[in-house]
């Protein structure tokens, strides 16, 4: 008998034990309660509790992972595709596009977005960020108090609509788009956590209000893709490109199908840039010496003419400013996906179809990764700093094959921004904000309200 033949056997994944139970869950509801009302309280605890843990959501269990390097298996591993109570939700929304499908659909649809989000199409946009950033610039006067909710729903719109479909009539489409996006984007995040489908559609007056808005952005769409058909002369953009394409057969896609991609550009890019504004500026009122250096450093570089793409690379103190604060208030603060087979994780085992969720907001403020988990620190990602910190514990884009394909177009636009607008105003926190987080299907301050003062 050889040594090898004594050797136990690794365990069956159905003989491995089930995650533990996270405490604080109540009869009935479970965890559902707290994830609606304080989220952060238990996300943050969550860890405590093990690597992985489960939640109950009513009748329903969810499994947290609240590890780094597990969240790398998680978001690797093809055992583990998108799916789960978030991509759920957001169907209602994005359809069948090419953030919520998998396999030979998701792969066909991402091919023929992809080429709008390299590297070196990104610099075509440059001119509609500056423009953008400068109009942003130029409207506010001395001492005025900036709607910031408003105007960064409305720059990120304008961003968006403008470099990937060239929408004619933009002023009208920012105002709808971002009225409509605030309401359904917040009852979305209550509808994924409560589970309580024929209440939603009775006419109660929020349910109405959710569905107005959620019609609202599929007429928008229908009306951008009606425009791009009756031209005569089609721009070479993303739209006409989604117009062009054809599926595995040779045949053009069908209206539905550039209906739900024009929906997945559109609306998560235009919310999430916006909210991830919201909350650098309100970073910055609360840390007026960090948006100093950036002024500086700006002025430096740049000087008195429009800054450029070129210039993003030695703006290092603005890249750690923005780094930072995705670190600490990420816009995506939540992703979700479903197990495909029964598999271990962290030592656990996850049955077939198990919803699985993670979150960077919990993942990025862990005090076992991060120093001063809680303390805004643009310098911590400085290269002799950053070289510490382990590699899937910054994820505010998610990470792995589904990595949101346009982070480096948001970071580009928010660099651009930040570095027109910061050289110029200083801002300045008024009583009447509310910088509270409002947890939705993303995560932004409740009124972000700001005083204008030039520098």
């Amino acid at each position: 008998m050889t040594v090898e033949s004594v050797q136990p056997e690794e365990p069956r994944v159905r003989e491995l034990p089930d995650p533990p139970l996270a405490g604080g869950g109540v009869p009935g509801l479970g965890h559902a309660g707290k994830l609606v009302r304080d989220p952060l309280a238990l996300l943050s605890r969550m860890r405590d509790h093990g690597d992985v843990v489960r939640l109950r959501l009513g009748p329903r269990t969810l499994y947290a992972v609240t590890a780094p390097e597990l969240t790398g298996s998680l978001v690797t591993r093809p055992e583990y595709e998108i799916g789960g109570p978030l991509w759920d939700t957001l169907e209602v929304l994005l359809g069948k596009g090419v953030a919520n499908t998998n396999g030979a659909s998701h792969r066909r649809q991402r091919q023929t977005i992809q080429p709008s989000f390299r590297n070196d199409r990104i610099h075509e946009y440059e001119t509609v960020m500056v423009e953008e950033a400068r109009d942003l610039a130029e409207r506010l006067t001395p001492g005025q108090t900036v709607d910031v909710t408003r105007e960064a729903f409305r720059t990120g719109v304008r961003v968006t609509a403008r470099c990937f479909h060239q929408v004619e009539n933009i002023d009208e489409l920012a105002e709808r788009l971002s009225t409509a996006l605030a309401t359904v984007f917040g009852g979305m995040y209550r509808r994924m956590i409560l589970s309580f489908g024929p209440l939603y559609r009775l006419p109660f007056p929020a349910n109405r209000q959710f569905d107005r808005a959620l019609a609202e952005l599929h007429r928008l769409a229908d009306e951008i893709i009606a425009e791009r058909r009756a031209a005569t002369d089609r721009p070479d953009d993303l739209l006409t490109a989604l117009l062009e394409a054809t599926d595995e057969n040779g045949e053009p896609v069908s209206h539905q199908e550039v209906h739900d991609q024009v929906i997945a550009i559109l609306t998560p890019g235009s919310e999430t840039v916006g909210a991830q504004l919201m909350w650098i500026l309100q970073l910055l009122a609360d840390h007026p010496e960090h948006a100093d250096r950036m002024s500086k450093e700006v002025e430096s570089v740049v000087g008195d003419r429009n800054v450029t793409f070129g210039d993003l690379e030695k703006l290092t103190h603005t890249r750690n400013v923005i780094t930072e604060a995705l670190r600490i208030r990420p816009a995506v603060w939540i992703l979700t996906r479903r197990s495909v087979a029964e598999t271990e994780l962290g030592g656990y085992r996850i049955p077939a179809g198990a919803d699985i969720v993670y979150s960077p907001l919990a993942i990025q403020r862990d005090p076992r990764t991060y120093e001063r988990h809680l303390e805004f620190d643009p310098d911590r990602w400085e290269p002799e700093r950053a070289q510490d910190i382990p590699k899937y514990a910054m994820v505010p884009f998610g990470a792995g094959n589904r990595k949101c394909p346009g982070n480096h177009f948001s970071l580009a636009e928010l660099a651009v921004i930040l570095a027109t607008l910061i050289p110029k105003w200083r801002f300045e926190h008024v009583p009447q904000s509310d910088t509270s987080m409002r947890f939705g299907i993303t995560l932004r301050p409740k009124r972000l309200l700001l005083k204008a003062v030039p520098r």
